[in-house]
């Protein structure tokens, strides 16, 4: 299993959210900011970990 599989998706979290911001399209409302891309990979490049503040969004 390489580093993709393992690292969780901000789609699948209850933090992720759209923005109305054009230029910046991804929001992570447990660390208040917004992102050109997926906010993971902002947090994986900033600490050098995977999200510590990922949780599951619940199934509909």
């Amino acid at each position: 299993m390489n580093t993709a599989e393992k690292r969780p998706s901000c789609t699948a979290c209850v933090h992720y959210h759209i923005t109305h911001d054009a230029r910046f399209r991804y929001g992570c409302r447990a660390f208040g900011f917004k992102s050109k891309r997926q906010p993971i990979l902002d947090v994986l490049e900033a600490s050098g970990e995977p999200c510590l503040r990922f949780r599951k969004r619940d199934a509909r």
